[in-house]
């Protein structure tokens, strides 16, 4: 088919992240296709600050961080079995997948 296949893979935990970049490349490479990555983008750090109390004491504040992990896997020379073992690949619950054609 000769075509190429973006995978992004973000979640919060990036142990998540990981090991499902290993299944792709594990499932990728056993039916023949070249894969590049995986290659992991800059974290997304989202910061809130938030008063402790409501009336008083409005110098005490929490932070709370949520971290967004990103990795992206480029597929090359792709076959039709490869097609098939990636749409019956299951991933982790906690894991955003989108995929470019």
């Amino acid at each position: 088919m000769n075509q190429k296949i973006r995978i992004k893979l973000e979640s919060f935990d990036h142990n998540l992240v990981d090991k499902s970049a290993e299944k792709i490349v594990k499932t990728v490479k056993s039916t023949g296709a070249v894969v590049s990555g995986p290659i992991p983008l800059p974290t997304q750090k989202k910061i809130f600050t938030v008063n402790r109390s409501t009336f008083v004491n409005k110098k005490a504040r929490e932070q709370f961080q949520l971290c967004t992990f990103k990795r992206i896997l480029d597929i090359y020379s792709t076959t039709p079995k490869t097609i098939d073992s990636l749409m019956k690949l299951e991933l982790p619950s906690g894991v955003e997948v989108k995929i470019t054609v």
